[in-house]
C-alpha cells in the first residue's frame, strides 16, 4: 500500500501497524516520538494496534523544551 510519510509517498506493507513504521523507518529516538496520522495524534498506547491505511499521511513529530 501507499502512505504519506513527511511529505513522502512510499511503498509499505498492508496492515502496517504504527509501531512496525516507527521501527521500518529507523525512527530517531522512538520513545520521544509523537505520531500523527491524518493530521490527528495517536495515543502511544495504540502504536501496536492502530492499524495504517492506502493512502495515510503519517508525521512523526518531537517536541522539545528550551529557551529562557
Amino acid at each position: 500500500m501507499k502512505i504519506t510519510i513527511a511529505g513522502e509517498s512510499k511503498e509499505v506493507a498492508d496492515n502496517l501497524t504504527i509501531q512496525e513504521l516507527i521501527v521500518e523507518e529507523k525512527v530517531e529516538s522512538p520513545l520521544y516520538v509523537t505520531v500523527a496520522v491524518n493530521e490527528e495524534f495517536i495515543e502511544r498506547a495504540a502504536f501496536d494496534s492502530h492499524r495504517l491505511k492506502d493512502g495515510d499521511a503519517v508525521e512523526f513529530l518531537y517536541f522539545m523544551g528550551g529557551g529562557r
